[in-house]
């Protein structure tokens, strides 16, 4: 049976819809966490990885020293090993900056249910996808921009490599928990956390049937890449 391998970096984080999407294609779907104080986890075994999101940021130096450094080695292993991995958020802002491209501060946080717009004729749906990011990528040169918003890239390919800065893995009662644990994000941009869990909830329906094909869009992608 196929494996994937979800790494997390809060407890409160999980792989929510994407997660169901790939254990619904026959994946066994492991959850690691990452950060200072767990070992970095091992790749052996696993068909594809998952990298969630973070409140951190990928240019943060003490975070790198801590244990983002270990994040980008653990890229690195996969593609040695021909792992294709699906970056959200801060995962897709890892890709980025492993692949050569750069990462920023952006001056147009998104956060909340927005539409990006897919690029050429790119496979991607216009969502709407939820959305809760302070950084933007600039990509590399060896990047296919998949979908963007006037605000930030919003989805790219890297060889078997593919990067989402928002976040499809999100349904209401993830989001309950991240509220939970703090809302200051959410109304910092004007937003009222009550009303957005509520899209959410009303949101996560359709958004589930949007995750799984994403997750389908990126295992044909990456079969396509390892025939090619």
């Amino acid at each position: 049976m196929s494996r994937v391998l979800a790494i997390r970096h809060h407890v409160e984080d999980s792989p929510g819809l994407i997660g169901e999407a790939f254990a619904a294609r026959g994946y066994d779907v492991d959850v690691a966490m990452m950060d200072a104080t767990h070992p970095t986890p091992d790749l052996v075994g696993y068909d594809a990885l998952v990298i969630l999101g973070s409140t951190h940021a990928v240019y943060d130096d003490e975070i790198e020293a801590a244990w983002f450094g270990r994040e980008l080695e653990l890229i690195a292993t996969a593609q040695r090993r021909a792992v294709p991995v699906l970056g959200i958020c801060f995962g897709a802002q890892a890709l980025c900056r492993y692949h050569g491209g750069e990462v920023s501060a952006s001056d147009e946080p998104e956060v909340g249910w927005y539409d990006v717009e897919p690029v050429g004729d790119s496979p991607l749906e216009a969502g709407p996808w939820f959305e809760y990011h302070f950084d933007r990528c600039t990509l590399p040169v060896s990047a296919e921009l998949w979908a963007t918003t006037p605000a930030a890239v919003q989805a790219f390919a890297v060889g078997a490599d593919v990067g989402v800065q928002f976040h499809p893995e999100i349904d209401d009662g993830q989001l309950a928990q991240w509220l939970a644990g703090g809302d200051e994000g959410v109304r910092a941009v004007g937003l009222d956390p009550v009303a957005l869990l509520e899209r959410t909830r009303r949101e996560t329906p359709a958004a589930r049937g949007r995750a799984q094909r994403l997750v389908d869009l990126f295992v044909a992608h990456a079969d396509a890449r390892r025939r090619s």
